[in-house]
C-alpha cells in the first residue's frame, strides 16, 4: 500500500501564522508554499522526521508570488537538488527575475526590515521551472495533483488540488483561517493585501475551491479544515462588505492614503460583528492584517477612480 502522508510545517516567526505543508506519497515529496529563506531549516527539519531526504523532494509549490508564500524558493531549491518549482505562469515570472519583487517591497519596508521579514531572495533557474495552466497537473509518487487558477486575492495565483490526500491547498483564495482566534466557532477572513484584490474574482475563487468536493481546505494561514462551507459564507460577508467599502471610497475621491484610516476602521467593525466575543487579544493579533487589507482595499479605490 502506497504511505501518503500530508504534514503542516509552521514556519512563520509568529506561531501558527504560516504554514507549508510536505506532501509525501510513494518515494517522493513536495512542499506547498516556500515562505522565506528563514523558513529553511524548519523545512528540512520536517523532511528529516518524516525520514525523507532533500533527494526525494520531486516538487516545490508555491500558490502565488508574495514573499510570505514564495521568497523562499530559491533557497529551497537549492537545498533540494532534484526538484523542480511548480507555480503560475505570471509568478515564475517573478521568481526567475526576483528584482521587481524586491524592489517594491525594499521601498514598503526599507532594506533592514526586508532583510528581517525576507532573507535573501534568489532567482529561481529557468530550467528548474514548471508553469502550469489552469487545469493542468503534475505527478507526485504516482498520485496527480491539479492546479486552478484562482483571481481575487491575486492575479498569479492558483490552488492546487491534491484528490489522493482529499485536500485542497488553498494559499490565500480561501481566506485566513487563524487557530489562535477558533476559540469562539470558526473565523475566517479574506486577504485583500495589496494590490490584486477583485470581488468578483474572489467569490469566484471560493466557489471553485467548493465546487473540488474535497474534505479538507488548508490554507496557507494556517492548517487543515473540514468546514469548507461554514468559512465560505464568513468570507462572502466580508467580501460583500469589502465591495461597498471600495465603491464609497471611489466616489469619496480621497487618495489612497488618506482612504487608509476609515478603511482600517471598517473592517475592525466588520470583524466586530462577525467575532461579537473577540477581546483586545483577538483584535490585536489581527491588526496587521487590517492594515495589509486597508491598503490593498484604498489601492483598489484609488485604480477604480483613474481616467480609463
Amino acid at each position: 500500500m502506497t504511505r501518503r502522508e500530508r504534514v503542516t510545517i509552521d514556519v512563520d516567526v509568529r506561531p501558527r501564522f504560516t504554514a507549508c505543508y510536505l506532501r509525501v506519497t510513494g518515494g517522493e515529496c513536495a512542499f506547498i508554499e516556500a515562505h522565506t529563506a528563514h523558513a529553511l531549516p524548519r523545512l528540512m527539519a520536517a523532511l528529516t522526521h518524516a525520514g525523507r531526504r532533500p533527494e526525494d523532494v520531486r516538487w516545490v509549490v508555491v500558490t502565488h508570488a508574495h514573499l510570505d508564500h514564495a521568497a523562499g524558493a530559491a533557497a529551497l531549491l537549492a537545498a533540494c537538488p532534484r526538484a523542480a518549482l511548480v507555480a503560475h505562469p505570471r509568478t515564475t515570472k517573478h521568481l526567475i527575475a526576483p528584482e521587481k519583487l524586491i524592489a517594491s517591497a525594499v521601498a514598503v519596508y526599507g532594506e533592514q526590515r526586508f532583510r528581517d521579514l525576507y532573507g535573501t531572495v534568489g532567482a529561481v533557474p529557468n530550467a528548474r521551472v514548471l508553469a502550469l495552466g489552469d487545469g493542468e497537473s503534475f505527478e507526485l509518487g504516482g498520485d496527480t495533483l491539479k492546479v486552478w487558477h484562482t483571481s481575487g486575492h491575486a492575479y498569479h495565483h492558483f490552488v492546487v488540488d491534491d484528490p489522493a490526500a482529499e485536500t485542497v491547498y488553498t494559499g490565500d483564495a480561501f481566506g485566513l483561517v487563524y487557530p489562535d482566534l477558533q476559540a469562539w466557532g470558526r473565523f475566517a477572513i479574506p486577504s485583500t493585501s495589496p494590490t490584486g484584490f477583485n470581488a468578483a474574482e474572489a467569490r469566484r475563487s471560493i466557489d471553485k475551491v467548493l465546487s473540488l468536493g474535497e474534505r479538507y481546505v488548508c490554507p496557507t494561514h494556517f492548517g487543515a479544515y473540514e468546514d469548507a462551507e461554514v468559512i465560505a459564507a464568513q468570507l462572502r460577508r466580508f467580501i460583500d462588505r469589502a465591495e461597498r467599502w471600495v465603491e464609497q471610497a471611489a466616489r469619496g475621491g480621497q487618495t489612497a492614503a488618506a482612504a487608509e484610516p476609515g478603511l482600517r476602521d471598517a473592517w475592525r467593525l466588520a470583524v466586530r460583528e462577525e467575532a461579537p466575543r473577540f477581546g483586545e487579544a483577538e483584535q490585536a493579533f489581527l491588526e496587521f492584517d487590517v492594515e495589509l487589507n486597508a491598503q490593498g482595499l484604498a489601492y483598489v479605490a484609488k485604480q477604480a477612480r483613474a481616467p480609463a
